[in-house]
């Protein structure tokens, strides 16, 4: 398969979708994103779904834009600009008729996706079972197997328990402690203190459990349901780090790549019209 002229349609443009955007970007695949109607990335300074509501993004110097309908893609990728179409339901997607389709939304479970939906089509972490949901999985657990090109299974399963990251785990994501409207009280790249109020939900406060760099930080305005994850402090505490594609994406990237030329392969030892 050569990159070029291969279209790559990835569903969820949160950090980890962006990390697999911006990899095949620079590949020189021609990528596509999708994305609901109110996407609630919490990295967002590294996800183009900030594009649905500022019109556009920009990550590590790769420019991402809004665009409201599938006739618009073409003059966007001609100009080097990941196309975002809003398109929750799946009907853009098939519209885009993709060589390649990226599973990124990280939803837990299998609502849309099917293996025919392309001709290679790849999904990330749990809630997929390779050679039945999608021709790949690639494992988003962090630990030994992050990254880890799954032909025949699934991922490891989600925990619910965060990763550590400098000796902290649970205690460095933010939780809305009820169900209402959020509102910041901080800003994204901000030094918080533990025990410190980065945020409110219909005025009960969110509060840092760990002292460190506040990385990721819901929009505000959205209405979340209690227990959602709606922040992150890295007690590394290295500001660049919240405008620069993690390590766990780019591992993940690194996966989708590799499974992206597997599944070529395999499909062209069985149907010599298989993209190459």
């Amino acid at each position: 398969m050569t990159p070029e002229g291969t279209r790559v349609v990835i569903k969820g443009a949160g950090d980890l979708g962006t990390g697999v955007a911006a990899r095949l970007w620079r590949c020189g695949f021609a990528v596509v994103m999708t994305e609901t109607p109110e996407p609630t990335s919490i990295r967002r300074t590294v996800a183009f779904a900030e594009a649905v509501y500022a019109g556009r993004a920009a990550v590590e110097g790769i420019e991402a834009h809004r665009v409201e309908g599938v006739a618009e893609v073409p003059e966007c990728l001609r100009r080097g600009i990941v196309p975002v179409l809003v398109d929750p339901d799946g009907a853009l997607t098939r519209r885009l008729e993709p060589d390649i389709l990226v599973d990124a939304t990280l939803s837990k479970h299998n609502a849309l996706t099917r293996i025919t939906d392309a001709p290679i089509v790849i999904a990330l972490g749990p809630g997929f079972r390779a050679g039945v949901d999608a021709h790949a999985v690639v494992e988003t657990n962090r630990g030994h197997n992050l990254g880890r090109v799954i032909l025949e299974g699934e991922a490891e399963p989600d925990t619910g328990v965060p990763g550590v990251i400098a000796g902290a785990g649970a205690e460095r994501v933010l939780r809305a402690p009820r169900e209402g409207r959020f509102q910041e009280a901080r800003a994204i790249g901000d030094r918080v203190e533990r025990g410190e109020v980065v945020a409110h939900v219909d005025g009960v406060p969110v509060v840092a459990g760990v002292g460190g760099i506040l990385r990721g930080l819901l929009r505000g305005g959205l209405r979340v349901e209690e227990g959602l994850k709606v922040g992150d402090v890295d007690p590394r505490a290295k500001r660049e780090h919240c405008h620069t594609i993690s390590d766990k994406a780019l591992a993940v990237a690194g996966g989708v790549l590799e499974a992206i030329f597997v599944a070529s392969r395999r499909a062209a030892a069985t149907n010599p019209n298989a993209p190459r």
